[in-house]
């Protein structure tokens, strides 16, 4: 997915706020069910981030075009974890690996039932 940096994705001097790099990520995630006429809220649940580490590597700036790739890492049985990498002419400048937990809608864990994951391997080729 390709986004550009807008001056609300920016500090003052014209530098992507860190937390953005994570929206941009969560935008490539929502982006892949949107593609597929879907959201990412299921009959039974939606997901929910258990877990990331964020690598920043060099700084987007404003009017910047990102690309966003997102890869398919390892598929649990209530969750799973995705590499994402974003991209300024080609050269990676951040990097994420979350977890995503699955959960109904009161809040607690559950399995991921066998079309959901079928869904998320075409979604997030493994």
């Amino acid at each position: 997915m390709k986004i550009r940096v807008y001056y609300e994705d920016t500090d003052t001097g014209g530098v992507v706020y860190h937390s953005n790099y994570l929206n941009f990520c969560e935008r490539a995630r929502s982006d892949a069910f949107f593609k597929k006429g879907m959201t990412p809220v299921l009959d039974n649940g939606h997901f929910v981030a258990r877990k990331l580490e964020a690598d920043y590597i060099i700084s987007a700036k404003l009017g910047d075009v990102l690309d966003i790739k997102t890869e398919l890492i390892q598929m649990k049985a209530a969750s799973f974890i995705l590499s994402q990498t974003i991209y300024r002419d080609g050269k990676k400048i951040f990097g994420l690996s979350i977890t995503l937990a699955y959960i109904t809608f009161e809040g607690r864990p559950q399995k991921i039932d066998a079309d959901t994951k079928e869904l998320i391997l075409s979604l997030f080729d493994i």
